[in-house]
């Protein structure tokens, strides 16, 4: 049992609050606006990590779940923007998306397994029942990086007119190697990226 109320935890869900905001600025091509509102949402993405990191008192199972699943869903929607922009082709994105599903689905049922009975709707939803701390792989860091650039880089291309880039289009092949070798991290080292919270 932990308290959710954490500071990296607002600042995740702060995160997840600005995603709508960024794909409504996108797909009414205000590029400058949702650039600078991109870049807030990336300083709460440094500042919840190095609170976590450096005061222990802040750092919890839920937020080991709650900061990938924030930018999961920052970059789902932003891909989806920027595809409707015509600034990110349709297959890199498809790709992302059903990645990112399947993460996402791999975290619910790892919640069902490592919740012990009975296992209720309000216990499997109550936040401040920890079960499990999850542990992204090295490649998955890198990759979300890496989809990150992209997106910024995209944001950009308008603004400072480089739409049709080789630059850009080379960071696309990038984002797409990254993102396949991060599924099959997960694939292959699946078991070691969750560590079960034993009851005492």
């Amino acid at each position: 049992y932990e308290n959710p109320w954490t500071i990296p935890n607002i600042l995740s869900m702060a995160r997840m609050g600005l995603a709508p905001v960024l794909g409504y600025l996108i797909v009414e091509e205000n590029f400058s606006v949702a650039l600078g509102v991109f870049v807030l949402a990336g300083v709460t993405d440094l500042l919840d990590g190095f609170i976590a990191r450096n005061w222990a008192n802040q750092k919890s199972a839920l937020g080991s779940a709650l900061d990938p699943l924030a930018d999961k869903i920052l970059i789902s929607v932003l891909y989806v923007s920027l595809t409707c922009a015509n600034l990110i082709p349709v297959p890199l994105t498809s790709m992302i998306i059903l990645r990112d599903a399947a993460l996402i689905a791999a975290v619910f049922y790892v919640r069902y397994k490592t919740l012990s009975p009975p296992r209720t709707l309000s216990r499997y939803f109550n936040p401040c029942y920890a079960t499990a701390q999850l542990k992204p792989t090295f490649i998955s860091k890198m990759n979300t990086a890496v989809q990150l650039i992209l997106v910024a880089a995209s944001l950009a291309a308008p603004v400072f007119n480089y739409v049709d880039s080789i630059y850009l289009q080379t960071l696309w092949c990038i984002t797409a190697f990254t993102t396949v070798t991060s599924a099959y991290s997960y694939y292959h080292y699946g078991r070691k990226t969750v560590q079960v919270i034993k009851n005492k």
